[in-house]
């Protein structure tokens, strides 16, 4: 079973996933005799295939992408082929395995794009929930900020309802309803919560703070900071 954007798939015998870290999900196993093979790559990886596709590009790696997959017994076998020649090319000692590797995974992409998706199960309320905890996941996953070079790349709803693949008014609408809060409530509170946290166990300076926080203004930072606590960044430190 496969949980995501408030959406639950029921993935029957065999089946595949194509998951993306911009699309928070959780996959629960049916039964404990469940096995199969799993491929993970990053971007960059990828953009080295001399074809010079961009994974991002791809419509099976788009936001509103449903990517969870049923396969029958000739999809399987053809996959399985694939993963199995992945698996035997990583121990070799081909100069060129990557350039391979790199080949086989779109092989499986291209395969995948062409199936048709698992419709979800999910009702109204189980929606609204799981919405709601994969919101917070993706704003917690920002967290903590650790060096002056991490910035945080969800700041906006927009940015969220927009991962998420729904709409705006949608995510602001269940978040109210399960938290109380309007989402620009709950993302400018966790932000202001760092921002504190910066402020008295780190020396960074204010514009620093600013910029790991997504604020492209020192000033900007300042005048958010203080409608979130009544107090600037420097007083605050101080």
């Amino acid at each position: 079973m496969v949980e995501f954007a408030g959406k639950t798939i029921l993935i029957e015998q065999q089946g595949i996933l194509f998951a993306t870290p911009r699309i928070p999900y959780r996959y629960t196993p049916q039964n404990k005799e469940q096995s199969g093979f799993f491929c993970v790559f990053t971007k960059e990886f990828m953009s080295k295939s001399k074809t010079g596709l961009l994974i991002d590009e791809l419509p099976i790696y788009k936001p509103k992408s449903d990517f969870v997959y049923q396969l029958n017994d000739k999809q399987f076998l053809e996959m399985e082929v694939i993963f199995r020649k992945m698996n035997a090319e990583l121990s070799s000692d081909y100069a060129f395995k990557y350039d391979l590797l790199r080949n086989y995974v779109l092989e499986l992409i291209h395969i995948g794009q062409k199936l048709k998706p698992i419709k979800s199960t999910d009702t109204a309320t189980n929606a609204a929930s799981r919405i709601s905890s994969l919101f917070i996941e993706l704003l917690e996953r920002q967290f903590p900020i650790e060096n002056e070079t991490q910035v945080i790349q969800l700041k906006t709803p927009l940015d969220f309802a927009t991962t998420l693949g729904i709409h705006i008014n949608h995510l602001n609408k269940v978040l109210k309803e399960t938290t109380g809060r309007s989402t620009t409530e709950i993302v400018n509170g966790r932000i202001a919560e760092e921002a504190k946290i910066l402020l008295k166990q780190t020396q960074w300076n204010v514009s620093e703070i600013a910029f790991a926080l997504g604020f492209d203004e020192v000033a900007h930072f300042s005048n958010f900071f203080k409608r979130q606590t009544t107090l600037s960044p420097l007083k605050y430190r101080n």
